[in-house]
């Protein structure tokens, strides 16, 4: 859960970033032509919903939009953001899914004013296999790709739903950290559970035991972030990203990134895992693999590129 923050820590941080040598810090390409920004000058704000969403041929991008808050999620915008991504995860004409932040700020956790005043009404499930955790879909495990695009703060809850996408595209003065630790608000959406797979016990330890803010540039060497871009950029290379991917055999990256997510979850043992990743691999011999090598034998990709 989360959190509100404060602004006199992004100077600071943006300094710390600067001084940063670990790491790369990656431009967006802008290879489609199209124009997507973070910013928040004339950006539409879908006045009135707390989640709004919007359809990009095979992409779906899905926003949080409380910009007053730092886009602090309350019961409302937990339950439309579990209801986008379910929505997402069983559309078949939708392959990738981008999470943001309107206002410039990716997510700055649960609104703990909600908390402290409305704690006779907030109803938490207990039983995580039976609803949604108090973030709304944290404890989703989706079946398509999720890429979250991260500007400024991502922090307590925030850190959580960025956990829970694929991938992370960061902008260069964004902040993640467990923020809540001062104020005792534990981390119920998976923090604990994701955090030490991605970038290891220690560093995670590190994390949610001192809370500390992070940077992009030592968010991206410890594997937290997966690209570092200008500020005002996330959404722009999230989306590329999103268009790449989706533009791939679907049934064969969907079969990978399931095999890999069971590996790192729930294998019991190598051999298991490695049963899992053949019984997966199998059907898609036939359905793409066999089309693919074809293609390739006529010259597609060859050296190579990507088409």
């Amino acid at each position: 859960m989360a959190l509100r923050h404060f602004r006199s820590l992004r100077p600071m941080l943006a300094a710390v970033h600067q001084s940063k040598t670990s790491g790369q810090t990656i431009k967006a390409s802008f290879v489609s032509g199209k124009s997507y920004s973070t910013a928040t000058t004339g950006e539409d704000t879908g006045t009135g919903q707390t989640v709004v969403s919007e359809r990009k041929g095979s992409v779906v991008t899905v926003a949080i939009n409380r910009p007053e808050v730092r886009n602090a999620v309350n019961q409302e915008t937990a339950r439309r953001l579990l209801e986008e991504l379910k929505a997402f995860d069983n559309d078949s004409d939708l392959n990738v899914a981008v999470l943001h932040g309107k206002g410039g700020n990716f997510c700055a956790g649960y609104d703990l004013k909600e908390l402290a005043n409305h704690t006779a009404t907030l109803k938490l499930e207990q039983d995580v296999t039976k609803g949604p955790g108090p973030m709304g879909p944290s404890r989703l495990q989706l079946s398509k790709p999720l890429i979250a695009a991260v500007s400024g703060f991502a922090v307590a809850g925030g850190l959580e739903l960025a956990l829970l996408a694929d991938l992370r595209v960061v902008e260069e003065s964004a902040v993640m950290g467990v923020f809540c630790r001062r104020f005792g608000v534990p981390l119920i959406d998976g923090g604990t559970v994701r955090l030490p797979r991605l970038i290891g016990l220690s560093r995670a330890l590190d994390l949610i035991l001192t809370g500390r803010p992070v940077g992009a540039q030592e968010a991206l060497a410890y594997g937290l972030a997966n690209r570092v871009v200008p500020d005002g950029q996330a959404l722009q290379a999230a989306l590329e990203l999103a268009e790449q991917i989706s533009s791939f055999p679907q049934q064969c990256l969907r079969a990978d990134r399931s095999s890999a997510t069971y590996s790192c979850y729930d294998a019991p043992s190598f051999t298991q895992a490695m049963q899992y990743e053949f019984d997966r691999g199998i059907p898609v011999i036939q359905s793409e693999a066999v089309s693919g090598a074809t293609r390739f034998t006529t010259g597609a990709g060859r050296g190579g590129k990507f088409f």
